[in-house]
């Protein structure tokens, strides 16, 4: 028994890394699946030191206060392979991360863009997108995960900080993990089946604009990322995805009133 909750812990791990997008440094080098996973081998502290001296980290919280936020729910339909996938974004326990989501599907950021890495086995896990360069058919496959949105505003690419809401609190946890803040309750948003969450690099105020749909419950995730919403209907599309399939549309269909800029 021992040995099998070993070889599951291992494996959860490996999926974990999975979800992990390049160096948020600007000048990101190719990244690959096999990368990433192997980047989730540093300790918890070698991860901690460089978020503590990374003059990007610093500057992406100063510039993270005028990010758009959702005041209450919105509902966002996708259209992938000419389905409709529809996610009720939860801006009441995720404010920030439901703001930018909704603000980037109104903007139009996701139109065009393709699901980069799709895994399923050895069990499911998710379907991720959400690289801007992925318009770009000729952008290589590999080099998908490595990009986010640049707000044409600044030209500078949009960090949002890491947020997660504990259940029984008013507020969420900011730019921490629950591990690091040594939060012991389950997360408010949890990563079960069909839940939407920001993808991000190891630092924890990575995200920009790629996200995963979670295939399966992954409850090894709660408390690490940030999810902000769930798919309502479209499940059995989701279940279909394919590496390099495409969103031809994703449109806000109700609660735009309640993104607040």
């Amino acid at each position: 028994m021992k040995r099998l909750n070993i070889r599951q812990l291992l494996l959860s791990i490996l999926l974990a890394g999975a979800l992990m997008v390049a160096g948020c440094n600007g000048t990101a080098t190719e990244s690959t699946p096999s990368d990433n996973v192997n980047a989730v081998g540093d300790s918890p502290s070698e991860t901690l030191g460089e978020q503590a001296i990374s003059p990007v980290a610093q500057a992406q919280n100063s510039s993270m206060s005028n990010l758009p936020k959702l005041e209450g729910k919105a509902t966002v339909v996708m259209t992938v392979n000419g389905s409709p996938i529809t996610i009720e974004v939860d801006g009441t326990a995720a404010p920030e991360t439901a703001g930018n989501f909704v603000d980037l599907v109104n903007q139009g950021v996701y139109d065009g863009v393709a699901f980069h890495r799709v895994v399923r086995e050895p069990q499911p896990f998710v379907v991720q997108g959400g690289d801007p360069q992925s318009k770009d058919p000729q952008v290589p496959m590999a080099r998908l995960g490595t990009g986010g949105f640049i707000d044409p505003t600044t030209s500078q690419e949009r960090y949002v900080r890491l947020e997660i809401q504990p259940e029984g609190s008013d507020m969420p946890v900011y730019s921490q993990t629950f591990d690091e803040a040594k939060i012991k309750a389950q997360p408010k948003l949890k990563h079960s089946r069909g839940a939407v969450a920001m993808a991000r690099s190891r630092l924890p105020d990575s995200a920009s604009s790629q996200f995963y749909f979670a295939l399966a419950d992954l409850p090894f995730l709660d408390g690490s990322y940030a999810v902000f919403g769930y798919v309502t209907d479209g499940m059995d599309v989701i279940d279909n995805i394919q590496q390099g399939d495409r969103i031809e549309s994703a449109k806000v269909v109700s609660g735009l009133d309640n993104l607040k800029n």
